[in-house]
């Protein structure tokens, strides 16, 4: 009886061993599962740090191609994972929280940490990397129909290309090479010249098939054409070489030198085009020079980028490249 009872009792000991052992696995499990649910989505960290060093869900928005609403409710859910307001809400206002500015303090050096970290693995496991900054008319008439050699020559080397700002005055800190736009080389960082700024008269030659521009004074009574950045840009081509101003039909502004360069070659006018940028369509024929007299304007044209990154093998090779093609000699 009692060997019976032992018996029973050792079946009835493990039976309960083995559920508490189940309950510690379901608990342990139910513990795993909460803290992996519990783990902030990187989408939505990524759009609380645009969100927060913007001020502003809109330009946030903007920059992630998605819509306020949709930042907005990233960001809730964020916080509803968190279980921490992260902005203060008011009808036209918003604020960041104290959790909110400690948490973006952090977030920020984890990115920068990230993006540094994916930056070094490609460019010692991966594929070249080159980011290149440049103004949009150098792009559209002296790189970009002359990139295809240079990516046959590096095809295991990918360039990204902005043409965001009109005019460079400095090199970005998000570029690897960037063409900038000064009087002088920058400091603190390694600037090489290409060529001098300098502006020519031009137009189509259809504009002046029947009434021809032989002096200066047939400029007067033309309709005339001007970059909007650099709006007195006649009257400083007349003073350079002692002409009085002239005194156009029209005087038409255009808000890039692309759209300038464009406009003139429609025959809407004459305008002041860049020597060098414009050399292709001299020759081309689509733009004819005016005049031999340029505008010197005391800036030129460097390519930069920083000290340490000469040191990489792709931006050695594309800065050589873009030296042999577009640099002039001195």
């Amino acid at each position: 009886m009692r060997r019976r009872m032992s018996a029973s009792t050792q079946v009835c000991e493990a039976t309960a061993a083995s559920r508490i052992e189940r309950r510690r696995n379901q608990s342990f499990a139910r513990f795993t599962h909460h803290c992996v649910m519990r783990s902030p989505s990187l989408k939505f960290l990524k759009t609380f740090q645009l969100a927060a060093s913007k001020g502003s869900f809109k330009i946030a928005a903007e920059e992630l191609c998605i819509t306020p609403s949709a930042v907005s409710h990233q960001i809730k859910l964020l916080e509803d994972q968190l279980g921490i307001a992260l902005f203060d809400r008011g009808p036209h206002s918003l604020t960041l929280t104290e959790a909110g500015n400690q948490y973006l303090l952090h977030l920020d050096t984890i990115f920068s940490k990230l993006e540094s970290v994916t930056e070094q693995i490609q460019v010692r496991y991966g594929r070249g990397v080159v980011r290149l900054h440049v103004p949009p008319f150098f792009a559209s008439e002296m790189l970009l129909p002359r990139l295809p050699e240079f990516l046959n020559v590096r095809p295991e080397t990918d360039v990204h290309i902005s043409t965001t700002a009109p005019v460079l005055q400095a090199h970005p800190a998000e570029a690897d090479l960037s063409v900038v736009v000064g009087v002088r080389p920058e400091q603190g960082v390694s600037s090489y010249l290409l060529f001098p700024q300098k502006f020519v008269p031009a137009c189509a030659p259809a504009l002046i098939k029947h009434d021809p521009i032989r002096e200066i004074a047939d400029l007067n009574g033309r309709t005339l054409l001007v970059h909007e950045g650099r709006r007195d840009a006649w009257d400083q081509w007349t003073d350079a070489f002692g002409f009085a101003p002239l005194r156009p039909r029209k005087l038409i502004r255009l808000d890039s030198m692309q759209a300038t360069a464009h406009a003139a070659e429609q025959g809407i006018g004459v305008a002041l085009v860049s020597s060098a940028l414009g050399r292709e369509r001299f020759t081309q024929g689509s733009l004819m020079k005016l005049f031999d007299r340029e505008l010197a304007t005391g800036e030129s044209y460097f390519l930069a980028h920083r000290a340490e990154d000469g040191q990489r093998q792709e931006i050695q090779d594309f800065t050589r490249w873009l030296l042999d093609h577009f640099a002039e000699p001195l």
